[in-house]
């Protein structure tokens, strides 16, 4: 494509990056408030768990369609998904109707990401990559200080609704410039061959997993965990036995894209979690409004930002191994630091204990997802990079969803324990004016003991991440995904 074609598309991408990385930080400062005013605490983390659902079993189909249908058709039925989503989660009344919305708006944003930085790493080459992804993490800083800063204000000053209906003029200015300057370039000898089975298989194996995880320790609990055990092992026996298989079974047999996947899924597990846990703490334990519960978690995203344009520049220098150890000890100390708040801790030193992890991921996850995208054959570029995003939103998903049930749990013991009206932790959540101090403080510690329980799960989660790094092979970085010049056009 032209150098303009490429600046087009590329300010399509940045926009797109923007909106998807905003919206995490958007919701998780409103969250608080919409529990609050729809009700349901034990609802709280299906919120999170539907979007990232949505998200993590469509990663790896949008990568797999886009390598065979091409990168366009597939990024505009993404973005539309998104947006009708947006518009769904806004008119939602209840948190059954937000739930669903939010799969909705997941099932799009599932190719958002991945398209993302597959046309990324179809336009550059492995040293102008590297330069590109420290170049977009740029928008992940501006969008780390002005989601939390939006969701506050309209939280406050107009109504939740409005966190989802900003998407859409900006969603369909980015889908215009990508439809409209992003030409595909892909084969078509051979008629594309789509996994349909094996996409079916991981949603309900997923989903299944995922329902069991939040009642655990019921019969009906161990038993949804043994059908999701029944559907990974025939998603296995599918995928052996398909053409063009959505779980690339043969790129496993590769150390660096095993050990990326595994360190992704688990240190996705701890920061994604901490996310959507932080703004519940600051909110309803520590009594901050909206605008600073957001702000509160702004230091981890810039910390992820600020590292990943460092790390990007300097690992072909240290080396990407060296960095990932680097980066995950830097989140297993913020993690361990998070593990010990309490109802007396500050939002200041929260604020620096999510800072560290934030640093801790930027340093970790760049160069990993930079030596995949370098180490797999062109063909296989889209699949392995979805395969990559795939992990981190399957441990975000994992660890959301245990965390939520380890809050709900240990909540409902405390307030049992106590005495107290489950009622009153709504009133914590979306407080009447003036209100703020008749709520009685045993409700308070209660909560702050609950959501202290989830910090610590997040704590073992980085720890284990640290143990794959170990194991990265030291081996030189090439740059196989790009085609060949004198490659001929199929077709």
């Amino acid at each position: 494509m032209s150098r303009k074609r490429i600046g087009v598309v590329t300010a399509g991408i940045m926009l797109s990056l923007f909106l998807a990385s905003m919206e995490s930080t958007v919701v998780a400062t409103a969250m608080p408030t919409i529990v609050g005013q729809l009700g349901g605490l034990e609802h709280y983390a299906w919120v999170f768990a539907a979007y990232m659902v949505a998200t993590t079993t469509t990663v790896p189909l949008y990568g797999k369609l886009s390598d065979l249908y091409g990168r366009r058709r597939l990024y505009v039925v993404a973005m539309a998904l998104f947006l009708a989503g947006s518009v769904l989660c806004g008119m939602a009344r209840s948190m059954l109707q937000l739930i669903l919305a939010r799969a909705v708006q997941g099932a799009g944003a599932g190719g958002i990401m991945p398209l993302a930085f597959i046309l990324i790493g179809e336009m550059f080459n492995m040293q102008e990559r590297a330069r590109m992804q420290g170049f977009f993490s740029g928008v992940w800083g501006v969008s780390s200080i002005v989601g939390p800063l939006l969701g506050g204000f309209i939280v406050g000053q107009l109504s939740w609704p409005w966190i989802f209906y900003v998407n859409v003029v900006p969603g369909l200015l980015a889908a215009a410039l990508v439809v409209l300057a992003w030409q595909d370039q892909i084969g078509r000898a051979a008629q594309p061959v789509v996994d349909y089975a094996g996409a079916a298989l991981l949603t309900a194996g997923l989903v299944t997993l995922l329902v069991g995880l939040m009642e655990p320790g019921s019969a009906q609990s161990w038993l949804l965990l043994a059908l999701a055990g029944a559907l990974f092992a025939a998603l296995l026996y599918v995928e052996r036995r398909a053409v063009d298989p959505i779980l690339p079974l043969p790129l496993f047999r590769q150390r660096l894209f095993v050990v990326t996947i595994a360190h992704g899924t688990l240190a996705g597990m701890a920061m994604f979690g901490s996310i959507s846990f932080v703004p519940l703490f600051v909110q309803s334990v520590l009594g901050t409004s909206a605008l600073q519960a957001g702000i509160t978690i702004t230091p981890m995203l810039l910390g992820w930002v600020c590292a990943s344009i460092i790390s990007t520049r300097i690992m072909f220098r240290v080396g990407y191994r060296t960095l990932g150890m680097l980066g995950t000890s830097g989140l297993v100390v913020g993690s361990l630091l998070l593990a010990r708040t309490g109802a007396a801790s500050s939002q200041v030193s929260i604020m620096v204990m999510v800072g560290i992890m934030g640093v801790g991921m930027g340093f970790a996850i760049p160069p990993y997802f930079i030596a995949v995208q370098s180490s797999v054959e062109r063909r296989l570029l889209g699949t392995a990079t979805s395969m990559v995003q795939f992990s981190r939103s399957i441990g975000g998903t994992i660890g959301v969803s245990i965390m939520g049930a380890a809050l709900s749990v240990r909540l409902a013991a405390n307030l049992k324990a106590g005495s107290l009206d489950p009622g009153l932790v709504s009133r914590l959540l979306d407080p009447l004016p003036g209100a703020v101090v008749v709520v009685n403080a045993g409700v308070r510690l209660a909560l702050a003991n609950a959501i202290n329980l989830v910090f610590v799960v997040a704590l073992v989660a980085a720890a284990l991440a640290l143990l794959p790094t170990f194991f990265a092979p030291r081996t030189a970085l090439a740059d196989n995904a790009m085609p060949e010049v004198a490659e001929p056009a199929l077709g």
